[in-house]
């Protein structure tokens, strides 16, 4: 009797017939179904459990000014959100829902503390942190919460709010269990990915789904490139990972379209961890991001454009690149010898669209030279560019979310007192979020400083071009001013007109 080997399908598995013997077709239909079977986790418990203590939650406080609005939407996506039903025309209900939805803030109203929570994780065991920018956004204060429970003051290293990324530092008496970045480049369609966060502030909660999608360009600004999920997230889950199944992280949960409420409905969306790469390198290293700049405008070159400008790549097929629409005069584009017309193909090695073209340059630093493969009329060139920096400034980290060794400092050669800016003197003063340099606390009235017109309230941004964060430093610069046997300091003052210099002659006392 002649030996048979078949499949038959069952729950969606490829099942095999067994036999007295396996013959050469049933082996190779045995690594056949064993490749076409689904390899779903038994369990994702081990997994989870070796990676849950590198995951943290933070929580920030901030000062909202009365002009602010602390309405983002849940993980500061634009969900649809909650539905206001609506009265009928003229009722009571009406007029509270339209006095409600409509309220505007009191022009006298104080600024208010409010508080937030978000996700972030471990990636080195010294104490470095990543989260979204959007998390910290704002604080001037931030606290780190372990897995276990342990809490730690936090602050901010660096933060990009263009990609939307921020590095913690903390300081712990023991290393914390770190996770590596993964490659995200490497992570296909289809793929299994765990996220782990604090939705709604319960920490340390796990879900599991796939990569839904590549490549997400959801409008944000022009580095979206999003990895697409449908593992739940929801508000509270900014800044968490998400892993793939070696355990590494190949991006940062950043956004969800919600439902009602802001809840998941299965559409996530994270940061590549090969585009975070190299900002969390250069927030760490620097505390802000610098990005090279071509100075010009391009758009993307759609299947019709290439069609009316019959162009066609190498292969004969339809054209990819950005197509030049302005050039700056005077710009690195302009000096390049590029014109409007002009597509880009290619970046240095790399194929590039009017997508995918802001992120690739932006990945250069200033000073960068590059190979640009340009189609022009029918022709294709090479031009070299060296990349000017991006005329966008850097998002800087505050100055006082870890509080400084000295937070007062009597400054007897001015004749005045200064704190370091915190955060009920930023209630106090209502000063912006961002506020650089040290609070006058007091004047001694016989002093230099107040016959110069320095008052309490005053704040001290610089010492000449050198700009002053804390008591300790602005008492060195003026040290070290005195030590050049100068007779005066000019100082940077901001009051309630705005800065002005001010030149203090130095108290020889």
């Amino acid at each position: 009797m002649t030996r048979t080997c078949f499949r038959s399908s069952l729950f969606g598995l490829t099942a095999l017939a067994l036999g007295a013997s396996v013959t050469p077709a049933c082996a190779d239909a045995r690594v056949e179904a064993a490749i076409m079977a689904p390899r779903t986790p038994v369990s994702f418990a081990d997994l989870a459990n070796r990676l849950l203590p590198s995951v943290v939650n933070v929580s920030i406080a901030a000062v909202l000014k009365p002009d602010q609005d602390d309405e983002k939407g849940s993980d500061a996506s634009p969900p649809s959100g909650p539905q206001v039903p609506k009265g009928a025309p003229g009722s009571p209900l009406d007029k509270f829902l339209h006095d409600y939805t409509k309220r505007k803030p009191a022009p006298n109203r104080p600024p208010r503390r409010v508080q937030g929570l978000g996700s972030g994780f471990i990636i080195d065991p010294s104490g470095i942190i990543v989260t979204n920018n959007h998390v910290i956004e704002g604080a001037d204060q931030v606290v780190v919460t372990l897995h276990d429970g342990t809490e730690m003051p936090a602050k901010i290293v660096g933060r990009d709010s263009q990609v939307d990324l921020a590095v913690l530092s903390v300081k712990p008496d023991h290393p914390l269990p770190a996770v590596p970045l993964g490659h995200s480049d490497a992570a296909r369609i289809g793929d299994w990915a765990l996220a782990i966060g604090n939705p709604f502030g319960l920490n340390g909660t796990v879900t599991a789904g796939i990569i839904s999608s590549r490549g997400r360009n959801v409008e944000r600004g022009l580095y979206d490139d999003y990895i697409q999920t449908d593992a739940a997230i929801n508000r509270g889950n900014s800044g968490g990972p998400l892993f793939n199944m070696a355990g590494e992280v190949i991006g940062i949960n950043t956004l969800i379209y919600g439902g009602s409420g802001g809840g998941s409905i299965g559409l996530g969306f994270a940061i590549p961890s090969d585009d975070a790469r190299g900002i969390i390198e250069q927030l760490r290293r620097d505390g802000h991001v610098s990005r090279g700049w071509l100075g010009l405008r391009f758009q993307d070159v759609t299947f019709d454009m290439a069609q009316d400008l019959d162009f066609h790549g190498a292969d004969g097929k339809v054209g990819h690149g950005a197509i030049v629409s302005q050039v700056d005069a005077h710009g690195p584009a302009s000096v390049a010898g590029l014109q409007i017309g002009d597509v880009i193909m290619r970046v240095g090695e790399r194929d590039v669209t009017g997508q995918t073209m802001p992120r690739i340059v932006a990945s250069y630093s200033p000073g960068a030279k590059l190979a640009l493969t340009v189609w022009r009329k029918g022709n294709v060139q090479a031009l070299g560019i060296t990349l000017g920096k991006s005329p966008t400034p850097p998002d800087m980290p505050p100055s006082d979310t870890h509080p400084p060794e000295h937070a007062k400092e009597a400054v007897g050669m001015l004749g005045l007192e200064v704190s370091a800016i915190n955060a009920e003197l930023r209630t106090q003063y209502a000063l912006s979020d961002d506020q650089r340099g040290v609070m006058v606390d007091h004047v001694d009235s016989s002093g230099t400083a107040a016959l110069r017109g320095i008052a309490v309230g005053n704040v001290i941004l610089q010492v000449g071009q050198v700009q002053v964060n804390t008591p300790d430093a602005l008492a060195a610069e003026l040290s070290r001013v005195k030590e050049q046997k100068k007779n005066e300091a000019l100082l940077l003052v901001q009051d309630d007109d705005g800065l002005r210099w001010v030149p203090v002659p130095l108290s020889t006392d």
